[in-house]
C-alpha cells in the first residue's frame, strides 16, 4: 500500500494526477518549497473513517509520512477512546492523544481508510463498489478483525481478543498488544507502566475472565456494549449502577466490577457464551490452543493455511498471508529452497554466466549446486 500511495503522491508533486480547481506547475525534481524535507507521502489526502487503535494507528503513520489525514468522527461522542482512561490531560484521554497525530477533523482523496464491520459502510452507500464507481482512482483500505466473508465476518476485532483467538494468548499468558499508548500515558501524563495482565490500564473490562472450562476475552468499549454485556450476562443492575455509568467510573471501581463479572463468567462454558455474545456486537473470543486455532471456521474460510510440496520433506503446511486484494490471488506457494537449490538457475538465467564459467565456480567450490532428486 505504501508504494501504492508514493506513486500518487509522486504523481500529485508532477501534476499527472490533479483534482479539481487544482492547476499544474513544473515539476524540477526538487521540492517547490524553501526546504528539501519533503515526506515521500506528501500531497496525498486521506478519508480516516476508522476508530479506536489499528485504523488510527495505520493512518498516524500515513500522516508522518506527510500525507494529509481527514479524520470523521461521530458528532458529539467522537471515537472511543476519547473516554478511554484514566490517564487524562485535563480533558483529553492520553490513548486518543497517543494515535491520533497529524490529523485534521472534517471532497478529494486519494485514500479511503475504514475499520466498520463488514457491511456496514455498504449499507450507507460508502463500500468498496460505492467508492469505486464515483472515484475509481482511490486507494480502498478496509481492516477487519475476521475479514470481509465467512462465518465469523461480523464480530468486532480488538487487539487482546486476536491474540486470544490466534493462540498467542494461549502461548504467551499475560501480553500486552501495542505499548503506543502505554508510552503516550507516561509521555504525556508521566503515568509509570503497570502489569495488568490480559487486563487494560485505560478500559474496564477488557480482559480474559475464566469460564468452567476454560477462558475467554471479552470488551466493552463504550458504554452501549457495557449495556450489552451486563443484560447477556443477567445483570442488568449494573447498567444504571452510579458507580459504573463510564468508562471512566468502570475504571476506578474495576476490581469490584471484575470480581461481579468474573463470578458470573465461572458458572457456564466457554461454548455457552460464545453463543450468548455471538451478534452482540461485543469484541469477544475464547483463547484458543494452536489445534483450535486451526479448527476455527474463520481460519479455514480466510484460507490462511498453505499447503506446498517440499523436495526432501514432502508436504507441508504453513501460515498463509493475511491481507486480502480485491483483484489478486494468491499463486501456489513455492516451498523454502534448499540450500544451493538454484545456485545454476540464478547463474545462468539471471546474471547470464556461460556454462564454463558456472562450472569453473562449482568446481573450485566459490558457489554449490543442490541437486534435487525427482
Amino acid at each position: 500500500m505504501l508504494a501504492t500511495l508514493a506513486r500518487v503522491a509522486t504523481l500529485r508533486r508532477t501534476g499527472l494526477l490533479s483534482g479539481p480547481g487544482s492547476r499544474r506547475e513544473l515539476w524540477t525534481g526538487r521540492p517547490q518549497s524553501d526546504t528539501d524535507n519533503m515526506k515521500p507521502l506528501e500531497g496525498v489526502k486521506i478519508l480516516d473513517l476508522t476508530r479506536v487503535l489499528a485504523g488510527p494507528f495505520a493512518t498516524m503513520n500515513l500522516g508522518d509520512l506527510g500525507a494529509e489525514v481527514i479524520k470523521v468522527e461521530r458528532p458529539g461522542a467522537g471515537d472511543d477512546t476519547r473516554t478511554w482512561g484514566p490517564p487524562f490531560v485535563g480533558t483529553e484521554s492520553t490513548y486518543f492523544l497517543s494515535v491520533n497525530r497529524n490529523k485534521k477533523l472534517a471532497a478529494i482523496c486519494d485514500v479511503f481508510v475504514e475499520n466498520y464491520v463488514p457491511g456496514k459502510l455498504s449499507a450507507l452507500g460508502l463500500g468498496y463498489a460505492d467508492i469505486d464507481r464515483i472515484a475509481p482512482h482511490v486507494v480502498y483500505c478496509s481492516i477487519t478483525g475476521y475479514g470481509q466473508t465467512g462465518p465469523l465476518c461480523q464480530r468486532a476485532g480488538y487487539d487482546a481478543v486476536a491474540s486470544a483467538v490466534s493462540g498467542l494468548m494461549h502461548i504467551t499468558g499475560p501480553e500486552v498488544a501495542c505499548l503506543t499508548q502505554v508510552a503516550a500515558n507516561y509521555l504525556i501524563a508521566r503515568k509509570e507502566a503497570k502489569r495488568w495482565g490480559t487486563a487494560h490500564g485505560s478500559i474496564v473490562p477488557y480482559q480474559a475472565f475464566k469460564t468452567k472450562d476454560g477462558y475467554l476475552v471479552v470488551g466493552a468499549g463504550n458504554n452501549l456494549q457495557f449495556a450489552t454485556l451486563c443484560k447477556i450476562m443477567n445483570v442488568p443492575e449494573l447498567i444504571d449502577d452510579c458507580k459504573y455509568k463510564t468508562n471512566h467510573l468502570r475504571v476506578q471501581n474495576r476490581k469490584e466490577l471484575i470480581r461481579i463479572l468474573s463470578a458470573r463468567f465461572e458458572e457456564a462454558m466457554t461454548s455457552e457464551w460464545l453463543h450468548r455474545f455471538e451478534g452482540s456486537g461485543i469484541p469477544y473470543g475464547p483463547i484458543n490452543n494452536m489445534k483450535n486455532v486451526f479448527a476455527e471456521p474463520q481460519v479455514l474460510h480466510n484460507g490462511l493455511v498453505m499447503e506446498m510440496k517440499h523436495p526432501t520433506v514432502g508436504k507441508i503446511s504453513v501460515p498463509g498471508p493475511a491481507v486480502r486484494y480485491s483483484k489478486f490471488k494468491m499463486s501456489e506457494a513455492r516451498p523454502p529452497p534448499l540450500l544451493g537449490q538454484h545456485t545454476t538457475y540464478i547463474l545462468k538465467e539471471v546474471l547470464r554466466y556461460d556454462d564454463k564459467a558456472i562450472g569453473e565456480l562449482l568446481s573450485t567450490g566459490v558457489v554449490t549446486q543442490h541437486e534435487v532428486e525427482c
